[in-house]
């Protein structure tokens, strides 16, 4: 399987990490191992985590109240959101339907 970022989740990605360095020294970089841990738990049984809705499901960051929102699309697993807990629940959905 591949991991493949749409634009939008690797802006939101990049976006927290920076938010989280900004706050202290080095906690940008555990943010980034936390997403590496969860994209290779989803790559390695991307079957595991709850749908949350219709095809997608997500895993849940450790240590940081984010969650990797992704589908299947053939041999590819699709992160369509870095979703932060406080945002509006089903924000991640805007421009996906098209």
């Amino acid at each position: 399987m591949r991991l493949v970022f749409r634009p939008e989740a690797q802006e939101e990605l990049l976006e927290a990490q920076a938010w989280y360095e900004s706050r202290a020294l080095g906690l940008g970089y555990e943010f980034a191992r936390a997403v590496d841990a969860a994209t290779s738990s989803a790559l390695r049984t991307p079957l595991a985590f709850p749908r949350i809705e219709a095809q997608f499901r997500h895993v849940i960051l450790r240590k940081f109240p984010y969650s990797i929102i992704y589908h299947l699309a053939g041999s590819d697993i699709v992160v369509v959101s870095c979703f932060h807990h406080r945002r509006r629940p089903g924000s991640w959905l805007h421009g996906l339907r098209d």
